[in-house]
């Protein structure tokens, strides 16, 4: 009975990055609004620290472990029920990197051009890595390889559930294939 339940829910994936320490805004922004969904009977949720994520800015492994680590805690002190959704560590996932790869070889260039993050850090003279220029495929990886139906994202981050729906659908049509579902931005 429970499995049956279980193939009529939405499938919600959503990430915060341990890239520094969560703070009053987090909770309002994202935490609170994602334990509350986790928590529903309306979704299967799988809920992760997207400690690869933060590398992108963070050198520091022992900050980030720390801030891995205040982050599931956070979670679990806001409310959100371990007996009823995944909550992991990105990194101990190993396929999260490696669908990423596999993605990259259909994502074409332009499109990650385009993304905030990259452009934002181009009109800034920063010196960009290729992390922050592949953001947006990790990203689609993270969210493709659960078959998320729902994302919940701020205003900043709808471009990248855009462009992983792109990705998808690339993938899918280059190996003709219906395999990643299209998630929509929550």
């Amino acid at each position: 009975n429970d499995k049956n339940d279980s193939m009529n829910k939405k499938v919600l994936v959503s990430g915060i990055q341990s890239s520094g320490k969560l703070h009053i805004g987090n909770y309002f922004g994202a935490i609170k609004q994602i334990v509350e969904l986790s928590n529903s009977a309306e979704f299967d949720s799988f809920i992760f620290i997207a400690d690869y994520h933060s590398m992108t800015t963070l050198t520091d492994p022992h900050a980030r472990l720390e801030n891995t680590f205040d982050a599931a805690c956070t979670y679990l002190a806001c409310g959100l029920d371990p007996h009823n959704v995944a909550l992991f560590k990105q990194s101990d996932i190993p396929v999260h990197a490696e669908l990423a790869w596999i993605l990259d070889t259909v994502t074409p260039m332009p499109m990650l051009m385009l993304a905030h993050a990259f452009k934002d850090s181009e009109a800034k003279n920063k010196d960009i890595n290729a992390g922050v220029f592949t953001y947006p495929v990790l990203m689609a990886a993270d969210i493709l390889m659960y078959n998320a139906d729902v994302v919940p994202v701020g205003k900043d981050q709808e471009q990248h559930v855009e462009i992983t729906r792109e990705i998808a659908g690339k993938f899918n049509r280059a190996y003709k294939t219906e395999l990643f579902t299209m998630p929509q931005a929550y």
